[in-house]
């Protein structure tokens, strides 16, 4: 299993519009891919949104998010399980 950390920092402005596009907009594309397991979507009190994405195989990128709405790009990190 591979997990995906995507991060971005949203315009103060723009909080609410793009967790919309996230949840409206970028993760229904995976609903229908077979290597996607689940997806969860976090925010914070700095204006940024995490999307935790858990997948059997190699992650699909998101799709790039509204200019408009970001501070500044966003960052995806991947991530596998440890055995303990």
């Amino acid at each position: 299993m591979i997990v995906r950390m995507w991060e971005v920092r949203a315009e103060p402005y723009g909080l609410a519009d793009l967790i919309t596009w996230v949840c409206e907009t970028a993760l229904p594309e995976f609903d229908h891919e077979p290597l996607h397991v689940s997806s969860e979507v976090f925010s914070s009190t700095d204006h940024r949104v995490v999307v935790i994405s858990k997948w059997r195989g190699n992650p699909r990128p998101l799709p790039d998010p509204p200019v408009t709405l970001l501070a500044r790009p966003p960052y995806s990190w991947d991530f596998t399980p440890v055995d303990r």
